[in-house]
């Protein structure tokens, strides 16, 4: 969701490459997707009412079997409702909410639209991260509503975190945000996005108005750095470990289908 469109498009043209294809604003209220080299990476919204006074962000979409019922669960599993069931002419049906911790979350049933065509590669997202303040609620939430298993990662006072699991493919993380989340700062979703090298993309999009919010670093996963882009939304970067031009290996090993049974979609 952002708040000039335009202005974020070319954001991330210059810093992935990504082309676009604007929808119909009668029938698709001026959604855009975005494609790298021709496969379907992200998606765009121009702020509206459901934003919910939130920020410009990036959020994650699950895919559902049915989207009433699951909005049902969320609802009296503790989610707020930004957005009741809309049907996308020839695409699927979506919803938004925010969940125990207060992120946005969008809820895909899908017909024509199936998600992602590109993932783990550069220049499309590469693993999705709840930042949450309620952390305990939130992965109750997830497991309860959405069927997934959940494994901790730690659980220690200064890191609290948990991964996501569809059978024993790792699909998302949940980290315990309340220490250091800005009392403004809302729960949120992070998306990391792969690159060949995190240190010239960093370059790169400061020139284009982004701000450094964690400065890069060497993580088991690789090297990570935490960004705002020209309107403010929080993004990651993510150079797989011991990644070389056009040879990069992944960086986790989610297994995401997206959408698929309640998997991540962009």
């Amino acid at each position: 969701m952002t708040s000039d469109l335009e202005k974020s498009k070319e954001f991330y043209t210059a810093l992935f490459g990504w082309t676009y294809l604007v929808g119909d604003e009668e029938k698709y209220a001026g959604y855009t997707t975005a494609f790298k080299d021709g496969l379907l990476v992200a998606g765009f919204m121009q702020c509206r009412e459901y934003s919910n006074g939130h920020p410009d962000l990036w959020t994650t979409y699950l895919r559902v079997d049915n989207i009433f019922e699951s909005l049902e669960a969320a609802k009296n599993a503790g989610a707020i409702v930004y957005l009741e069931p809309r049907e996308v002419p020839q695409q699927g049906k979506r919803a938004i909410l925010a969940d125990p911790g207060g992120a946005p979350t969008g809820l895909w049933e899908l017909s024509g639209h199936t998600g992602f065509q590109a993932h783990e590669e550069p220049g499309a997202s590469a693993w999705h991260e709840l930042h949450s303040k309620d952390y305990d609620a939130t992965v109750q939430f997830y497991a309860e509503v959405f069927g997934l298993k959940t494994t901790v990662m730690s659980d220690t006072a200064e890191f609290r975190y948990t991964n996501l699991l569809d059978g024993e493919r790792e699909l998302a993380g949940i980290m315990d945000a309340a220490a250091y989340l800005p009392h403004e700062a809302p729960s949120s979703w992070q998306v990391y996005f792969q690159t060949d090298d995190v240190d010239t993309a960093i370059a790169k999009a400061l020139t284009l108005g982004a701000t450094v919010v964690n400065t890069a670093e060497d993580s088991p996963y690789g090297r990570v750095a935490g960004l705002t882009d020209c309107t403010g939304a929080l993004f990651k970067l993510v150079q797989p470990p011991h990644s070389s031009r056009g040879t990069a290996p992944t960086v986790r090993k989610p297994g995401i289908q997206l959408p698929g049974s309640t998997k991540p979609v962009s």
